[in-house]
């Protein structure tokens, strides 16, 4: 990699609710989310999760876990699915990554800066060409929105008539015309080196040599994990095909340029299941996972106007979906993509590549045998794969949420499903005399066995709203002076702001209540 830096470009769009820069200074100010190691200047690609960032996404990763493998789906037949759990490890035989392809294959093209030093992504640029000269300016898509770049490209291109510059994806520029094109980060043409193959995993060394003979792989995926536990599942575990198996846990890309804040980071989560099926069942399966993996997403929260369906075309399938029936990624409208949308998570049909592929390399059989049809049949199992983005669910969650409203002093709220909210409720002293302390202490005690509350005694009663409302605390519960006297709180209501008297012995029941719709 040498001295090359990736670069990362200013996040320009937004979204019709919040920006991308109002949304990550919310994150840090709330804490919510944190740049890694900040206090040595951070680390381009990694994120650290703060107390309500974390809260957050166990919220949704618990949910997702509840609903794939604690209280799976119905499936067509009205029975409940069968999904099994796994939590493998971060690092595996590394012949596993050369059986699925990863060591050879997982790889992007970078171009290099010689002047700047600076490293990009060539499929995500885009190239400028100027039709009356066939001068050429490289950029990535989300900075031609920028004000500040299209100055510079007029004044590059010497033109206020943007009509005679057409925009192509920089891939369609032929490396013999290199020498015409001017970098995103320079004035000088001819400084970009033709593209070379990238790998995206981290290497590692296990043991206490370190030599060539000791390279390991931090999984660039979860998935593999899931295969390579396969014959355990079927051979120990009581299971018939269909049936699945889910996990949660980190993976780590070496992304040449980590971008749009959490959402291209280098380590990152994942909520992955693979569907085993039989052959002649893929495209049911398929259908029936890309349906129930969108109305998730809804359930959790996320607006259906958000949301979108979109089929890969064919020269964008990955290489195990090729003959299969395709893929689909459920898509989000992020602030960094409106009005367009961005992956967030994607349902493959997989086919039997992974294992057969591990059956050739391992020289284990990977078969399924089927005893309940008759005659009976051996098959290697085909694969529905919905493969979600943990991190870019919390970061969906996140700008879902955020609901401007000048009414208010913190002129905004955050808008979470209750049940996702990092904080569900808030007991508040109205004072901190008069035996009102004691009051709301022994209601905080109680309730928060039940489900994560705070305590806020500090500052007027004004403010403790305000901060609730930035962190998107559902329920607002205010011990005032006429407690002692009816034995009755004041809830208030994030979203409407409204209040109502609610008895003291009822409240744990009314707020359990509200977060189950």
């Amino acid at each position: 990699m040498g001295n090359a830096q990736a670069v990362e470009p200013k996040n320009t769009t937004v979204s019709d609710k919040v920006s991308m820069d109002e949304l990550v200074a919310l994150c840090k100010r709330r804490g919510f989310i944190f740049s890694a190691s900040e206090i040595y200047g951070g680390i381009n690609g990694f994120w650290d999760f703060g107390p309500l960032g974390v809260l957050l996404k166990n919220n949704l990763r618990d949910r997702w876990w509840n609903d794939m493998v604690i209280a799976p789906p119905i499936g067509p037949d009205g029975e409940p699915l069968q999904i099994m759990g796994v939590d493998s490890s971060i690092i595996q035989n590394p012949k596993a990554w050369v059986a699925s392809g990863h060591v050879d294959t997982f790889n992007d093209p970078m171009v290099d800066c010689k002047l700047t030093k600076l490293r990009y992504r060539q499929d995500h640029l885009v190239a400028v060409v100027d039709e009356r000269n066939g001068q050429i300016f490289a950029f990535y898509q989300e900075a031609l929105e920028d004000k500040g770049t299209l100055k510079k490209l007029k004044k590059q291109a010497g033109t206020d008539e943007l009509e005679k510059l057409k925009v192509i994806p920089f891939t369609a520029i032929p490396a013999s015309d290199y020498g015409k094109v001017i970098g995103p980060d320079t004035d000088q043409k001819g400084t970009l080196t033709e593209p070379r193959k990238f790998n995206l995993m981290f290497k590692t060394y296990v043991g206490a040599t370190a030599t060539e003979d000791d390279i390991a792989y931090l999984r660039p995926e979860t998935a593999q994990g899931i295969f390579l536990n396969y014959k355990n599942i079927v051979d120990n575990m009581r299971v018939r095909v269909p049936f699945g198996i889910a996990q949660v846990g980190k993976a780590f890309r070496n992304e040449v340029t980590p971008r749009n804040f959490i959402y291209r980071s280098r380590e990152f989560e994942q909520m992955e299941m693979e569907w085993f099926c039989h052959p002649d069942e893929a495209k049911k399966w398929f259908e029936f996972w890309t349906d129930a993996r969108k109305k998730w997403w809804e359930a959790v929260g996320v607006s259906p106007a958000n949301l979108q369906l979109r089929p890969h075309d064919k020269d964008e399938l990955s290489h195990y979906a090729k003959a299969g029936v395709g893929t689909v990624d459920v898509e989000y409208r992020f602030p960094f993509t409106a009005p367009g949308f961005g992956e967030l998570e994607g349902i493959a049909h997989r086919c039997d590549f992974d294992l057969t592929q591990h059956e050739k390399h391992s020289g284990k059989k990977m078969e399924y045998f089927d005893d309940s049809v008759q005659p009976p049949r051996r098959f290697i199992p085909h694969v529905i794969e919905p493969a979600a983005g943990l991190t870019r669910g919390v970061l969906a969650l996140l700008a879902e949420a955020y609901t401007a409203d000048p009414s208010r002093p913190s002129q905004m709220y955050m808008k979470f499903k209750p049940s996702m909210a990092p904080v569900k409720a808030a007991v508040l002293p109205l004072l901190n005399k008069d035996g009102l302390p004691e009051i709301a202490q022994k209601l905080y005690y109680s309730m928060r066995t039940k489900f994560m509350t705070e305590y806020d005694a500090k500052g007027n009663i004004g403010k403790r709203y305000a901060r609730h409302d930035e962190i998107g605390t559902p329920f607002c519960i205010t011990i005032d002076t006429d407690t002692p006297k009816d034995q009755a709180v004041t809830i208030r209501f994030r979203d409407t702001m409204a209040q109502e008297r609610v008895a003291l012995d009822k409240i744990e029941t009314f707020v359990q209540t509200a977060l189950k719709e």
